[in-house]
């Protein structure tokens, strides 16, 4: 595959980099392999924190150029860019900060002896990791994993290589030894064989449900650990008596963040008949709101897709549901003029189950909404789907809130709010969603040995 920096707003190449040879994966693999066993397993955790927040420090030092570079690749507006870098330095500050307590010993309740359970590291993880927060996403995966005494290696996506170089050489400057943290052009057959490697002890993939398909298929051959953090079609439920306001600005940012390239955003909008029609009015007036432009021009709104490709795909996607019976309230449609990969803002409607868009991935700045008559119809519309990762509620009634949370069959509910992520929050789905938990005290419990030790 190649790795190339091409600007969503000008379709412009940047750089582009070659693929590792075999040769030189073997060495990197063999340096991280020495890494682990000679120094990085060995550190304390006084040692490794002093690591993790000197890279912290750095991300935020770096702030302004780590954006750009961001913003430049995949297209994100300059101030969520910002915005990234920001949460990916808190992350690694959470886990240097917190890891020692989460990972201390467990003493056991027993009639005989005594006995414990140590969390004791792996070795070689291999994470594969998405480009629609390349910092973000890395800094989930590498800050908990290397606190517990583990080293990574990272194939970051084809298209934000400079991004991938940037954390690495983070990394590095921070004191991280060498073969602490890798990053790695490969194609799919490194890949598969990086897999199939011995040395390799756990597999990370964030990306779509074909990849985790294959990933957690050749980690199951091997019979090695796997999380998997796939896609989502969030259902975003307004009941009768939510705050309208806050609804609806929840709901905007909620499907626009990230021009709408979010696993987690509000894709499925389910709204009470009682107060639909209000909705969907000042839904619709926020979002056509929206003004594209540079993305590196803080006066822009609407940022360009990732890639030429993801544009035709989603529009192909809007036209096909149109075809199939959903009506267009708004948009549907490529920005006409517009310089960079410009999506509509849009909102679909009508789109009965028999729809073949019923159940798929909208991976821009296209909301389906829907009408239903009570809270039990919601629920079950919002559980209608292969997805599993996420979801809203609002109501100005909090326990009903967490009442209608509890039926909703995903990995995080979110009430009076879009999706958030925060370090201290568990991160992760269910069903075609993936396994696995990032983020908060879970997210350092994936890759580690629970060993017991029983003393007679």
């Amino acid at each position: 595959m190649a790795y190339r920096s091409t600007n969503p707003y000008t379709n412009i190449v940047e750089k582009s980099f070659d693929e590792l040879s075999d040769q030189q994966l073997q060495a990197k693999l063999q340096a991280a392999q020495a890494c682990f066993d000679n120094t990085w397993r060995d550190q304390s955790f006084a040692q490794r924190k002093a690591v993790l927040k000197r890279a912290a420090a750095l991300m935020r030092e770096r702030q302004q150029a780590l954006a750009e570079l961001a913003t430049q690749e995949m297209g994100k507006l300059i101030g969520q860019s910002t915005g990234e870098v920001a949460l990916s330095a808190a992350i690694i500050d959470y886990y240097a900060d917190h890891a020692e307590a989460f990972l201390a010993p467990e003493p056991l309740q027993t009639d005989k002896g005594q006995a414990v359970v140590e969390s004791s590291p792996l070795g070689v993880l291999f994470g594969v990791q998405p480009w629609n927060y390349p910092y973000y996403q890395v800094a989930r995966f590498a800050a908990p994993n290397l606190m517990a005494g583990n080293v990574v290696m990272v194939k970051h996506a084809s298209n934000v290589p400079q991004c991938a170089l940037a954390f690495e050489q983070l990394m590095h400057d921070a004191g991280l030894p060498a073969g602490g943290y890798t990053n790695l052009f490969v194609s799919k057959d490194q890949v598969a064989a990086l897999i199939d490697d011995q040395r390799v002890r756990g597999v990370a993939l964030t990306g779509s449900e074909a990849a985790g398909a294959v990933v957690a298929a050749r980690a199951g051959q091997n019979l090695k650990k796997s999380t998997l953090e796939l896609g989502g079609s969030d259902a975003f439920i307004v009941l009768e008596d939510a705050d309208m306001a806050r609804a609806v600005k929840q709901a905007v940012s909620g499907r626009m963040g990230n021009a709408g390239q979010a696993c987690t955003a509000s894709k499925r909008f389910i709204v009470l008949n009682a107060v639909a029609d209000a909705f969907l009015d000042q839904f619709k007036a926020s979002m056509a709101q929206f003004k594209p432009g540079d993305p590196m021009d803080e006066r822009s709104t609407l940022a360009p897709l990732s890639s030429a490709e993801a544009l035709d795909k989603l529009e192909e996607q809007v036209r096909t549901a149109v075809q199939h019976g959903a009506r267009l309230v708004l948009g549907g449609k490529r920005v006409a003029g517009a310089e960079g990969n410009f999506m509509q803002p849009t909102i679909l409607t009508d789109i009965a189950e028999e729809n073949p868009m019923f159940s798929e991935e909208f991976f821009g700045p296209v909301a389906l909404f829907f009408r239903v008559p009570d809270e039990a119809a919601a629920v079950a519309l919002a559980n209608n789907s292969p997805f599993g990762l996420g979801g809203s509620v609002f109501t100005k009634d909090a326990e009903r809130g967490r009442r209608v949370a509890r039926r909703i069959d995903t990995g995080m509910v979110f009430v009076n709010s879009a999706a958030v992520s925060l370090p201290d929050l568990p991160f992760g789905g269910s069903k075609n969603s993936g396994y696995g938990r990032e983020l908060s005290a879970a997210g350092i419990q994936e890759f580690v040995n629970k060993k017991l030790i029983r003393v007679a």
